[in-house]
């Protein structure tokens, strides 16, 4: 009895310290909800606040991920991301956007540190996509004297992700419309299909920040330093900052030309994107980017051969050929192997380049599976305007050229320079010379064009064109004076003019493929 008395209280003693050890870090059984209430202190394991000021009165708020493997489960990061969210601190206080799950530790520890003590006034929300909107329910719930100021579609949207119903609490904004913070005065600008239908900007006209959504954001965790001319961008963060603009807002340039022009309206000051750092000054270095990219311009006067090669023989050519066009004066030529690089970069590096190259060995009587995956996503991509050479291989029956260049064809302003060459399981002395003859006229077209217009190959040495112009892709075909009516898509804001008053029943909507039922009539 005396040995189970004494059981018994050393068993609670131990209890007691353990529940005291456990106080004083402040871990409770709760959940995730229920914690995130509680901010403030060290609950969620955050450590303090790290919040950045950027102007008196606003403030980042955001959070970097580096522990992410991939960015929307399909592209590698290698640095991580950040999640970027603002806070004004007016009469009315003003949260922009919010933050992935994963790092909602940080960023509500963040919020409350800001705040001080005041409460919420307004959640502007950007865009939803979950890296951006995920926090949304536990804001509201944490404040909830918290207007909701969005587009439509994005109160549609939250109700989708959430179940929650923000009738009571929302604020439905449109293009053109204003709202005054005290010495702030915000207007909402619609930017759809950049990247999501529902995506607006926000233009804070006191100050000139643009809090612009995804655009002119990065791939990258930050690391202290929150703006780009902080970072040294050109070498360390353009590739990045290339990547993710190509690979997920690539396919929407004519949306993104929409907004540039609306931008190019603003005295911007700032750009605080929900990606990367923050910019204060050269913004029309940026900008320029965008405008390039967005309009399919190569970036640099390069060339980049992508190779597809099972036992090295197709390898083997695209080095020789590399190493010709080193020899006859081009000095930016680079090499990949689209088995082994993440098509991300591929897709990339042929936005930056105005010359690509396609090497690839005949597979089951098609284009090799990497190859063929890698240029149906530059298809899907919207690429255009470039310089196109081929070179094809096959032990017994080369067939992967023609196939590559029907793929290519489908792509307006594709000129191909040079003729096919074609191998037959490894490089003979006649296939050499063969390549020689096509870095030669690759090095002359890449030479004899420095203007990287929109026409990129117009004036370029032995180009020949493989598809129609732009223009011509997107034109309805109508009879020479007939009455037409003009239609907008609601969801992504694509127009469209038709013969008669209807559109076609089969009529698809380039950009996201809607039906005729999702189309307005434009008056006027």
């Amino acid at each position: 009895m005396e040995a189970t008395r004494r059981g018994f209280v050393k068993a609670t003693a131990g209890g007691v310290a353990a529940l005291a050890a456990l106080n004083a870090l402040r871990v409770e059984s709760a959940s995730a909800d229920e914690a995130a209430k509680r901010v403030g202190g060290n609950d969620l394991f955050s450590g303090k606040a790290n919040a950045r000021q950027l102007t008196d009165d606003l403030w980042w708020v955001g959070a970097s991920d580096k522990r992410i493997a991939l960015f929307e489960n399909v592209y590698p990061l290698s640095q991580g991301v950040a999640y970027n969210s603002y806070i004004l601190l007016d009469e009315k206080t003003v949260l922009f956007d919010t933050v992935d799950r994963s790092v909602w530790g940080q960023y509500f520890e963040n919020v409350y540190a800001v705040l001080d003590g005041r409460d919420l006034d307004y959640l502007v929300v950007n865009h939803m996509e979950p890296d951006h909107a995920s926090a949304i329910s536990q804001v509201l719930t944490n404040f909830p004297n918290a207007t909701v100021v969005t587009t439509a579609m994005s109160a549609a949207l939250i109700k989708q992700f959430f179940e929650i119903d923000i009738s009571d609490r929302a604020l439905i904004v449109a293009e053109g419309d204003t709202l005054t913070t005290g010495a702030h005065t915000l207007a909402f600008v619609e930017a759809p299909m950049v990247h999501w239908p529902e995506v607006m900007v926000t233009f804070d006209a006191t100050t000139g920040v643009l809090f612009c959504a995804d655009a002119f954001g990065s791939f990258n965790a930050l690391d202290g330093n929150i703006f780009a001319d902080q970072v040294n961008f050109q070498e360390t963060w353009l590739d990045e900052a290339r990547r993710y603009f190509c690979n997920i807002v690539g396919k929407y340039g004519p949306q993104v030309q929409d907004v540039l022009k609306k931008a190019a309206t603003l005295d911007i000051t700032m750009l605080c994107s929900t990606h990367g750092p923050m910019w204060r000054q050269d913004l029309g270095w940026i900008i320029d980017k965008y405008d390039k990219w967005s309009r399919y311009i190569p970036e640099d006067n390069a060339v980049a051969i992508f190779y597809g090669s099972i036992y090295g023989g197709t390898e083997n050519a695209a080095n020789i050929l590399a190493s010709q066009i080193s020899q006859a004066g081009v000095d930016n030529v680079k090499v990949y192997d689209v088995s082994k690089t993440h098509v991300s970069y591929l897709i990339a590096e042929a936005f930056r380049c105005s010359h690509l190259v396609f090497a690839s060995v005949t597979y089951n009587m098609g284009i090799f599976t990497p190859m063929k995956n890698f240029l149906n996503d530059l298809v899907v991509h919207n690429m255009q305007n470039r310089c196109v050479s081929f070179v094809e291989n096959g032990s017994w029956s080369p067939a992967s050229g023609q196939l590559m260049q029907d793929i290519v064809a489908t792509m307006p302003n594709m000129f191909q320079v040079g003729d096919l060459v074609t191998l037959r399981s490894t490089t003979s002395t006649e296939n050499v010379e063969a390549l020689r003859a096509l870095a030669g006229a690759i090095a002359a077209s890449v030479l004899g064009d420095k203007s990287l217009n929109t026409a990129i190959a117009a004036n370029s040495n032995n180009a020949q064109p493989l598809a129609g112009t732009v223009e011509a892709a997107e034109k309805v075909e109508i009879a020479e004076g007939a009455a037409t009516t003009k239609w907008k898509c609601k969801i992504c804001g694509y127009e469209v003019e038709v013969e008669g008053d209807a559109l076609p029943e089969d009529f698809k909507c380039p950009i996201c493929g809607q039906g005729p039922d999702m189309f307005e009539k434009i008056e006027g």
